[in-house]
């Protein structure tokens, strides 16, 4: 199968291509300044930009599927960007016939209160439902593994902060996934055409908070640390301290901790794990291979 990767330098971009490759796809990998030695020999490059529709001209051409992951955290606007560029894609993707799209999305416990990134990954869902392809959307909440931006801000709070005073937020649930079980969902769909317009939640077996998964991190690291929950931190307000402590561009900080504030767990009628199983990977093992390869 001859298959496309929108934002494939990503942190699950690169992976992906890897692994489609290793399953046999002949692979094109988009991205705007993709360098050769990035990818294996056999992976197709195509320069271009979302943002310069003259530069996706061809972009298509005898594509039979396409993974978009393209999110625009970095930028103020993000979200009408990412409506956007989901719509150009949409649009080149439907008129040269690609057959089905697989969307990495965000998982949200509570549809009526979302925050403005989870609201914008729900959009470009609309956006991308509408093309003419069979769309299929997974959802995962954090996923763990080295390069992701969100397990980053967990990892460098538990080298700074030895005691930390944080928000109460830091008690939501959450379903975390190593990137390597993430990778395996996305590559497993197109083997099931029961996918085919579904909409299915990926994460691992058990479920977490976002306190005790910087417990564990820290405890894998041989360290320990004192979390002492406050009520009059709210997630906007706690962006703005991450400033302090994380490496990670604030402009992406913000919009992941603002998504906090939402329970993200499988849904278990949606959980992709009956469709599509794979040897799934615990939390524990998915930080420790995170921090050795970090």
């Amino acid at each position: 199968m001859r298959v496309l990767v929108v934002g494939a330098t990503g942190f699950v971009g690169g992976r992906l291509v890897e692994s489609l490759c290793s399953a046999g796809h002949e692979v094109v990998a988009f991205s705007r300044s993709a360098s050769r030695s990035e990818f294996p020999d056999e992976v197709e490059i195509f320069e271009g930009d979302l943002g310069d529709p003259a530069s996706l001209d061809g972009l298509c051409e005898g594509i039979d599927a396409a993974y978009y992951l393209v999110h625009s955290l970095t930028a103020e606007n993000f979200a009408e960007l990412d409506r956007t560029y989901a719509r150009r894609f949409r649009e080149v993707a439907s008129a040269a016939g690609v057959d089905r799209v697989v969307y990495l999305s965000g998982i949200s416990g509570d549809e009526r209160n979302l925050s403005p990134h989870l609201a914008s990954r729900r959009e470009v869902e609309s956006v991308l439902e509408s093309g003419r392809f069979d769309l299929t959307v997974l959802r995962a909440a954090i996923i763990i593994g080295a390069g992701s931006a969100s397990f980053r801000i967990v990892d460098d709070l538990t080298d700074r902060l030895p005691v930390m005073t944080v928000p109460k937020w830091v008690r939501t649930p959450c379903q975390p996934i190593g990137i390597d079980d993430a990778v395996a969902y996305l590559v497993g769909v197109l083997d099931v055409d029961e996918t085919r317009g579904g909409i299915y939640d990926i994460g691992a077996p058990t479920v977490w908070s976002y306190e005790s998964l910087l417990k564990l991190t820290a405890r894998e690291k041989g360290k320990r640390v004192l979390i002492v929950p406050v009520p009059v931190m709210s997630p906007a307000l706690s962006s703005h301290w991450l400033r302090l402590t994380t490496d990670v561009q604030y402009a992406i900080a913000r919009p992941l901790v603002e998504s906090m504030r939402n329970p993200v767990t499988v849904d278990p009628e949606r959980d992709l794990q009956s469709v599509v199983p794979i040897e799934q990977t615990s939390v524990e093992a998915a930080v420790r291979q995170a921090l050795a390869e970090g």
